[in-house]
This record gives structure tokens, sequence and C-alpha cells, in this order.
């Protein structure tokens, strides 16, 4: 059997029906994009280590379709894993004599460091979104005060807001994908993770503009533009813009979430509570996510504690 007839079937019968939609939107652009093209007419028997580990090295050198540049490690990782998921999958079936997908050689990573804004920085993005005074871009303190990640800010609406309690309930998020006939759009799913489904208390310092949001829109989304729910890429580019006119570095919306548990953390919220409120699967995550600002926190406290010596 040809390995992109196997790839087909297993896309359709194996992947869309056990999970995410945007699992299986990401699953079905790896095979038309990358493996296919490259090795879909080799029977799968004839599909060896070193024909793998060739065309590892080959993504790595030119596999972007667009650019002809070489992928990312992550990039390059995330095919690997379609191939040994559709490879072994074969083998457990009967298609394969045997699962050799699992002896590739994966890139290495490097490690890429946390980045959030200063406290200066913060203060300027909090007194440009109160001034701005808009539904949109209020999502940006939103985010910044609970750590929320943009899907799930997005996909928000105003029946997952307790004003009384002074609670969130996080139990959807949204991305931007191919839809039913083919075009872009925006979609709505499950978290991230299990553990991306919480309900996290947001500071009561919050709750006069949410009350005030409210009153104007009762029901559905909670962070609306002019056009309705904007994108996750357009509200993205709506946070990069504020950015540019603050002349503050870029940083990707996700920052954000950084410098929410960065702040937490230098505030004295301890990592068990951080994590459950991040969605994290365990404090283990959060820790060895975060524990370059302890130490950084701590440094400062030290050094303070210094100064009266």
């Amino acid at each position: 059997m040809k390995y992109k007839d196997w790839l087909n079937e297993w896309l359709e019968n194996y992947v869309k029906s056990t999970s995410k939609r945007k699992t299986y939107i990401r699953y079905e652009g790896i095979l038309r994009n990358h493996i296919i093209p490259h090795l879909g007419e080799f029977e799968i028997d004839d599909i060896s280590v070193i024909l793998l580990q060739k065309f590892v090295t080959q993504l790595l050198q030119g596999g972007n379709v667009r650019t002809g540049r070489g992928l990312s490690a992550n990039s390059v990782n995330s095919i690997i894993t379609v191939l040994q998921v559709s490879l072994e999958t074969a083998n457990n079936v009967g298609l394969s004599k045997n699962y050799v997908a699992d002896k590739i050689k994966r890139p290495k990573i490097a490690e890429t460091r946390i980045t959030c804004f200063t406290c200066a920085e913060q203060k300027k993005i909090e007194q440009a979104v109160l001034s701005d005074n808009r539904e949109k871009t209020f999502g940006i303190l939103l985010s910044l005060y609970t750590g929320l990640r943009v899907g799930e800010l997005l996909a928000l609406e105003w029946s997952d807001i307790d004003l009384l309690k002074g609670e969130i309930s996080v139990n959807k998020t949204c991305y931007d994908g191919i839809g039913p006939g083919g075009k872009y759009c925006r979609i709505t799913d499950k978290p991230k993770t299990d553990s991306s489904v919480r309900t996290i208390p947001f500071p009561r310092q919050l709750k006069p503009y949410l009350r005030a949001m409210y009153r104007k829109n009762k029901r559905g989304n909670v962070i609306r533009g002019e056009n309705g729910v904007p994108s996750v890429r357009s509200y993205q580019k709506t946070f990069s813009s504020l950015l540019s006119s603050l002349k503050i570095p870029h940083k990707g919306f996700h920052a954000l979430r950084h410098t929410f548990a960065t702040r937490a953390l230098e505030c004295g919220m301890d990592v068990k509570t951080l994590s459950e409120i991040l969605g994290h699967k365990n404090s283990a995550v959060t820790l060895n996510r975060y524990v370059h600002s302890m130490m950084e926190h701590k440094r400062e406290m030290m050094n303070k504690l210094g100064k009266r010596l």
C-alpha cells in the first residue's frame, strides 16, 4: 500500500474522529504540504530510517514551501510527530512489517527565554487601554490580569463571567482556520487541554469596567470590535499596533500571559495556585517555565536585604 493512500485513510478514520478540529486541520496541512509530496509515492514497507532522516534534513535545509528556506526545529518536530503516529498506527493494524520511525533523530530545540513586559511598559499599556475606552482593547487588560490565552479571551462570553463572585469560567477557545467550504474563518473549540478548563478569579479593580461593558452588551462575546468578534490574527495585529504607538519593543500577545505569571510570582503567589490559574497540567510545568522569574525576584530581594548590612 502506498504511504499517501494510508495517510488519507489514517487522517479521516483515526485523526478526524478522535482529535480536536484544530489538530485535524494542522495534520492535514502537514500531510498536504510536506509528507505526501516527498514520501507519498513510497510503499509503506519501503520507508526506511535512512529515508526518513534524509527527509528531516531536507526540511531543515529548505522545507518552507513558500520561501524555500529551512523550517524551524519546532516545525520539523511537528512533522516528525505526524510521521511517527501515522506509521505506528499502520504497523499496529498490520499494514507494515516493522515500525522504524521511532529511530528518527529529532533536531534539538533551542531553549527560548520567556519574555514579559517590564513594570514601566505594563503601566504604559494599562494607561493606553483605559484611555482608549473600547471593548476591543479592554481584552488586553483582561489578559494582563488573568493570564488568559488570546483564544480563550476571544471565545469568552458573558455567560462565562460571574460579576458577583468575580470569577471567569474558561471552557472554550477559538482560533483562525479553514471552515466548511474551504473558507477562512474563526473556529470555536474545546480548550487546549483538559487542565485548561478552569474557573479563575479576576481582580476586583476590573469589576467596574466589566459591569459597564455588560450593560452595553449582555449577550454573546465579551470582547467585540466594530465589526463583531475579531479574529485571533486581527486581534494580535491590534495589540502589535498598540505597542508600536507606545514605542514599546514588539512582543507577541502571549507576553501578556507571561507578564501576569511573572508579576504573580513577584507578589508572592505560590506556584500551585498560579499553575491552576494558568491551566497548566501540573505545578512542574509552571515551575520550569517561570523559574527564571522566580530567581530574578529572589536575587532582587537578596540585594535589597544586602543594602541593610
